[in-house]
């Protein structure tokens, strides 16, 4: 039977007053697993009302307080990996390794959070006048919203969450609808952790909760992740009502392979990268930059390794990748990939067909790697977001930059090569903002940022790290003067200066 899946606000589980539902799928199997309740103006009207309440009393509970909850949430979370991973792989369909995997990345922010009573210290300039001293320090917005996608349930809230919760502010999740129960877990264990009644709340629904959030006054600042046009949605909207948002957009990240790089290197990572959680990370590698002679080497070693990658149902512990999200997202990958056939492109492994056996009703394609693809197809224009890799064919390294360059995206690339020169000349010249050198996922770890340029960032602020502590807190400067009794004031009608 399907469950029901409802919102946590104020610290309890609530069906909210909503009368509409969604159903939530295993993409695997093609059924039904949940019922997701979705949210109303009522319902919005509740979860930031009870945000409100409990960040004004949050923003003034001690560092060190704040701190020993968000140890305690590190714990839980660690002893509750294999959970949450169980729930990612039922409603998302990635395997279990790498629902782990991208749980693990999230634990970096909450460590990294944990110490945020060194990063919240302020300056202090004394005598900057005559008995004057001025100082500063960084204080909460108030009220944060999370809206997030379906491609990390866990990650992509544990990016923002942590940070926002640690300067002192209350947060509300809206995850997606498509795996919203990982979501409710992690509210159970904000609870668990000590985290008070409101500081942390989960509210389920679509396009109707997201607008909520974002016109409510009460919402002090955005947090997004997911596709360009609606980032640039919730971008628009939500700077319109005055709050502070970052939005990061979709991408299409280029691998330049080099000549002198090491082929199988490249062709291990660029199979992984490809194809791995079905190609539906932002930060997947879905355009092979094959620069002169390394091209027709590269194909090679790629498709041998797309033609052994083992597609199953996400607990099979054989499984490298499984389905994607749903009958949708499968209609566009097999679309596009017939679109470039069709328009000249060499497909070299066709995953358009593929059945697993004991899975037939699940919404899996396999890998595809389509060779001399040029850049007016929309196999090169339009995000994929599936388990499709294109090669593009450039004479040298400088078509290569200029080839990214050109795009409208700038979220992540990484370079092959083995000259250092070379290396430099690209991590300087592409205007992307996420690079990596014979790495070909650049994730920062959790004490850098992470952010793309162009149509992969609305906003002026990148995801966690430095860039999320400032996001999250705005800057306050005293000036202050202590006079001695009796002293004579010496106001005047002029600057005053020292």
């Amino acid at each position: 039977m399907a469950s029901t899946i409802a919102h946590f606000i104020n610290g309890e589980v609530t069906s909210g007053s909503g009368s509409r539902s969604q159903d939530v799928f295993n993409p695997a199997t093609g059924q039904v697993t949940g019922e997701l309740r979705l949210a109303n103006q009522d319902d919005i009207k509740s979860v930031v009302a009870a945000a409100r309440a409990a960040a004004d009393s949050w923003a003034q509970v001690s560092l060190s307080k704040r701190t020993a909850v968000l140890f305690r949430f590190r714990e839980l979370l660690s002893a509750h990996v294999d959970e949450l991973a169980e729930l990612v792989t039922a409603e998302h369909g990635k395997v279990l390794s790498d629902a782990a995997g991208e749980i693990g990345r999230g634990l970096e922010v909450v460590e990294f959070a944990c110490g945020l009573v060194e990063h919240l210290k302020g300056e202090y300039s004394d005598q900057v006048s005559t008995g004057i001293d001025v100082y500063s320090f960084r204080q909460p917005l108030g009220v944060v919203a999370g809206i997030t996608p379906f491609n990390f349930p866990v990650m992509v809230p544990l990016w923002m969450a942590p940070v926002a919760i640690a300067t002192g502010n209350a947060f509300i999740l809206k995850p997606s609808e498509r795996d919203p129960s990982a979501s409710m877990l992690m509210a159970r264990l904000w609870k668990e952790a000590g985290l008070p009644d409101g500081v942390f709340n989960v509210l389920q629904g679509d396009k109707e909760a997201v607008d909520g959030l974002l016109t409510h006054p009460e919402v002090d600042g955005v947090s997004f992740v997911g596709s360009t046009p609606i980032a640039k949605h919730v971008h628009e909207t939500a700077t319109a009502h005055g709050k502070r948002v970052q939005a990061l957009g979709g991408a299409k990240n280029h691998a330049v392979v080099l000549p002198d790089g090491d082929m199988d290197l490249a062709a291990d990572h660029l199979n992984a990268a490809a194809f791995g959680s079905a190609g539906q990370r932002c930060m997947a590698i879905s355009v092979a930059v094959a620069v002169g002679d390394a091209a027709d080497t590269l194909v090679g070693k790629v498709t041998e390794r797309a033609n052994n990658v083992t597609v199953a149902e996400g607990t099979n512990p054989d499984s490298d990748m499984g389905p994607v999200i749903t009958p949708a997202a499968r209609e566009k990958v097999t679309r596009i990939v017939g679109e470039a056939e069709a328009d000249g492109a060499a497909l070299v492994v066709d995953g358009r067909d593929l059945v697993v056996e004991g899975n037939e009703e699940g919404f899996f394609v396999g890998p595809t790697v389509i060779d001399q693809v040029k850049t007016q197809m929309s196999a090169y224009t339009e995000e994929i977001f599936g388990p499709v890799l294109v090669v593009v064919r450039a004479a040298d390294l400088d078509e290569a930059i200029g080839l990214i360059n050109a795009n409208p995206y700038g979220n992540g690339t990484a370079v092959f090569t083995s000259s250092g020169a070379y290396a430099r000349k690209f991590q300087r010249s592409v205007q992307v903002g996420m690079v990596g050198v014979n790495i070909p996922l650049p994730v920062p770890v959790a004490w850098h940022s992470f952010g793309g340029w162009n149509d992969s960032l609305f906003g002026d602020l990148h995801i966690y790290g430095p860039d999320g502590i400032r996001f999250y807190t705005r800057n306050k400067v005293i000036t202050q003067r202590w006079p001695e009794p009796a002293h004579t004031s010496n106001a005047t009608f002029n600057f005053p200066s020292n």
